[in-house]
């Protein structure tokens, strides 16, 4: 008896040669996702307007909604025919993220927690001071390097976001920024959750849209990308000549101490750190800001401040003092308030310049090292009230 398959778009035809009965089978092969419109260049949406017989210049169009006008859905470009955006409906899709849950602190900060189109959250923070609008953005889902100190170290990586998913928390947040408190986005930092340079690919894109003309059109001297330490991911940085500014979160000045609070540092030693950022400096002409959490009794001491004082002789720097913002498990404690003014004076008569950061929002776990997505989706607003999604 002879059988043939018919295969279909979703359904399989098993038809037996010898009989007028024919069995019909759903196909287990689900139909392919639709790409997202926004992983395509300007070039490569041009080529596929014109091979489904469209204007080129219409490619110029799509992108200022996508880019400029930060559009997540082809309905809302309206200078386009109702044909053409039937078309990219039919062939592409979005990914956007929303926020799904916010919380306010007492100090005005604002801790959005950001749901991803595959269901997967990621917190981000606005940051607002007298002076500037701060967006802190994260990078991944979840964090690899483990970074004992860190709540976020604490989670598996699941996966790199896209550049357009980083990209909409900028987006989201300078509209939180205008609707909570009538002003601008100013600053944008590369500080929350994952590693910006293991995701160096869609991290130099999503700064490329922020920052470009047809983009978001901000200054990449307003851009911080913060960095556990990746040598030769550092010197990259360096041969693209970026212009947008570079932290390291440091911590330890010596690589005893680093190894057991970092274990990145026991590939990426102060040495090889020292001259990958040497030779960042040469390409960009950019100093690097170290970033410094001083524990308690373990490296708020003396000796501690000279070993961060002799390293920044070795590299063009400045410091951020960080102020310790504890996790759950207790493992570290803030420091005492005489030992970090102590610490920062021994600093500053070495000739290094110095700030001490204040943690912000640190009632909501939105402070430095304390996105862990904790959140239950509760909405809280500035009066204290809270309303369940």
């Amino acid at each position: 008896m002879k059988r043939v398959m018919i295969r279909c778009t979703n359904i399989v035809f098993l038809s037996n040669l010898q009989s007028d009965h024919c069995a019909l089978y759903l196909c287990s092969m689900s139909t392919k996702p639709k790409p997202s419109i926004r992983s395509l260049n300007l070039d490569e949406i041009k080529s596929f307007l014109e091979s489904h017989g469209e204007k080129g210049f219409r490619a110029k169009q799509i992108w200022e909604w996508l880019w400029q006008k930060s559009v997540t859905d082809f309905e809302s470009m309206t200078n386009l025919s109702k044909n053409t955006r039937q078309l990219l409906e039919e062939h592409f899709s979005f990914m956007p993220v929303s926020i799904d849950s916010f919380q306010v602190s007492k100090d005005r900060t604002i801790k959005d927690a950001f749901k991803l189109s595959d269901g997967n959250i990621v917190e981000g923070v606005l940051i607002p001071t007298d002076s500037r609008m701060t967006a802190c953005i994260s990078s991944q889902v979840g964090c690899s390097l483990t970074c004992k100190f860190c709540a976020t170290g604490k989670l598996a990586r699941i996966r790199n976001l896209e550049a357009e998913e980083i990209y909409d928390q900028v987006v989201l947040i300078r509209d939180q920024a205008k609707q909570h408190y009538d002003q601008s986005l100013t600053n944008i930092v590369y500080m929350g959750m994952g590693e910006p340079l293991l995701n160096y690919k869609n991290m130099m894109t999503s700064i490329d849209r922020i920052t470009s003309p047809d983009g978001l059109g901000m200054s990449p001297q307003r851009i911080t990308v913060s960095t556990a330490g990746i040598a030769k991911m550092i010197k990259k940085l360096g041969d693209d000549e970026v212009k947008f500014n570079l932290a390291l979160s440091l911590h330890a000045a010596n690589d005893e101490k680093r190894n057991k609070i970092m274990p990145i540092n026991e590939q990426n030693s102060l040495d090889a750190l020292a001259e990958a950022l040497n030779y960042f400096y040469e390409k960009t002409g950019t100093r690097v800001t170290f970033e410094f959490i001083v524990f308690k009794d373990f490296n708020d001491g003396i000796q501690d401040a000279q070993e961060l004082a002799a390293y920044c002789r070795r590299v063009k720097a400045k410091v951020n003092i960080i102020e310790y913002n504890p996790i759950d498990d207790g493992e570290f404690q803030q420091t005492l308030p005489q030992r970090l003014d102590r610490f920062k004076e021994v600093l500053e008569d070495k000739g290094i310049i110095v700030n001490v950061r204040r943690s912000r929002g640190k009632d909501i776990d939105a402070a430095c090292g304390q996105l862990a997505n904790k959140n239950e989706a509760i909405l809280k607003t500035e009066t204290g009230s809270v309303l369940k999604k």
